[in-house]
């Protein structure tokens, strides 16, 4: 009896387990730290390492391209058509760049000196995201020993940017140059996590996010308090207004138009959140923090991952050293960021709080605004076809029912999803206590081998289970 294409896949990782892992602590052993000009060279050499690893896989196409004319960190982008034209197409998103590490830090080992030690891999990039990444090139070759086919059932593109841990400053451009070579059906971001060990999940979606300093000027210089105060407004006290206007009793923000068009969250999506097995108690203890607060009629996690935020990153003004000194002071500070979700524009919320801000800054102190790069959120309904392949595959890796998260956070998935009209889903197998951007940063081996089983399952399932409404392939083959 002929073996089933899943223990095909399961035989062929557990053959070449040794050789995948030996390959990963090789390329972990470079510092690609792009926060760090001193690394520069560690990152080339990075992308230069992958570019290589990919090619031995049998992507015919792999190549590095420069960003922000060659002055930028390079990425790595890489191409393995399907025998068929009329495949879907997807692109895999991650990053080769590191956060910086040192002994001194705290870690027990040398951070660009991988150590494998009772069923975990330790070492900076193990699982942000080195780890992640590589373990499609794996996935790949199990995917095809089970097929028997000598290219993948999708057209798969990689692209593996180097400075996402430096705020991707040149992503969004290099996507829009090379638009067309990026062009997809789907984006797979494999920069990303499970809920645990034990609870296998997959995040539909992130927040995008806005951020703004706020710079109030009110008299030319500190005057005395005694002979001015009272009489001319005071910088400190406009921002201390703002800042207490931001909300109100119920923690909503204030902003007019601020929750205008956001994706609601239904009652399914609510109960699916519910049902995690979340201990909001040692959350606490996670987060440092004494109470969990939030706008009200919605859970932590509600909170955390689908709804909008404003919040004070920091405010200054006036005397701060020692004992008191009595002054109209001549400037205040605010910093202010959103967190936005599915349905908000970046730019209309900038606008709002433009005019919100003009609107409550009295005569006298004058102010400036300068926002950020954006951020925009990103969403993929429950009920994506291509969602649904994401999950069986994982579900067959993994054995097991999978559920359903969101991050909070924010990344440059959402400038893939803007720029090339894909819907993005995410693969990650990464699991909190692996320590992103911490001392003695780890992955769990058979969480990460379990990753490789999810890819080697689907790209034949996005394949035959899903057909895009106007395939990328097809819309190229005809243009």
């Amino acid at each position: 009896m002929s073996e089933t294409p899943d223990n095909v896949v399961r035989t062929y990782i557990g053959t070449h387990r040794t050789a995948f892992l030996d390959d990963l602590a090789e390329w972990l052993r470079i510092p690609s730290v792009s926060a760090q000009p001193e690394h520069a060279g560690d990152v080339r050499r990075s992308a230069e390492w992958l570019a290589a690893k990919l090619k031995e896989t049998g992507f015919p196409v792999t190549e590095i391209w420069e960003t922000a004319a060659g002055t930028g960190a390079p990425a790595v982008f890489a191409h393995w058509p399907a025998a068929d034209p009329a495949a879907p197409t997807v692109l895999v998103y991650g990053h080769h760049d590191v956060q910086p590490a040192a002994l001194a830090d705290g870690w027990h080992t040398e951070p660009f000196e991988p150590v494998v030690k009772d069923g975990r891999m330790y070492g900076r990039g193990a699982a942000d995201d080195k780890g992640q990444v590589f373990f499609h090139t794996l996935g790949v070759r199990a995917h095809l020993a089970a097929t028997g086919a000598e290219a993948p059932a999708v057209h798969l593109k990689l692209l593996i940017e180097g400075e996402e841990e430096s705020g991707s400053p040149n992503f969004r451009a290099l996507v829009e140059a090379r638009a067309a070579e990026l062009a997809a059906d789907v984006v797979i971001v494999s920069d990303t996590g499970m809920w645990s060990e034990t609870t296998p999940t997959v995040c539909t979606g992130m927040r995008g996010v806005a951020d703004c300093e706020i710079d109030f000027h009110g008299p030319d210089q500190d005057i005395h308090s005694g002979a001015f105060g009272g009489a001319v407004p005071n910088p400190a006290t406009v921002a201390a207004r703002l800042v207490a206007a931001l909300h109100d009793e119920d923690e909503r923000v204030t902003i007019p138009g601020f929750y205008d068009n956001i994706t609601e969250l239904s009652d399914a999506e609510r109960r699916l959140i519910s049902e995690l097995p979340f201990d909001e108690a040692e959350w606490l203890r996670t987060a440092k923090s004494h109470a969990a607060s939030g706008e009200a009629g919605y859970s932590t996690l509600e909170r955390v991952w689908a709804r909008p935020t404003a919040e004070v990153n920091g405010i200054g003004g006036g005397y701060q050293g020692p004992g008191g000194k009595t002054i109209v002071p001549a400037s205040a500070h605010l910093k202010l960021s959103f967190r936005l979700v599915s349905g908000q524009d970046p730019y209309e919320v900038e606008a709002a709080v433009r005019d919100w801000v003009a609107a409550r800054v009295p005569a006298g102190v004058r102010h400036t605004i300068t926002f950020g790069a954006p951020t925009r959120p990103c969403l993929t309904p429950l009920d994506h076809p291509a969602l649904q392949s994401v999950v069986r595959a994982m579900g067959r890796a993994f054995g097991q029912q999978v559920r359903f998260t969101r991050e909070g956070g924010s990344g440059p998935a959402a400038d893939l999803q803007d720029v090339l009209d894909a819907p993005v889903l995410f693969l990650g197998i990464s699991v909190p206590s692996d320590g992103w951007h911490s001392p003695n940063e780890k992955v769990e081996l058979d969480l990460l081998l379990k990753g490789v089983e999810t890819a080697a399952h689907l790209w034949g399932d996005l394949a035959e289970s899903w057909a895009p409404p106007a395939p990328v392939a097809a819309r190229a083959a005809t243009a």
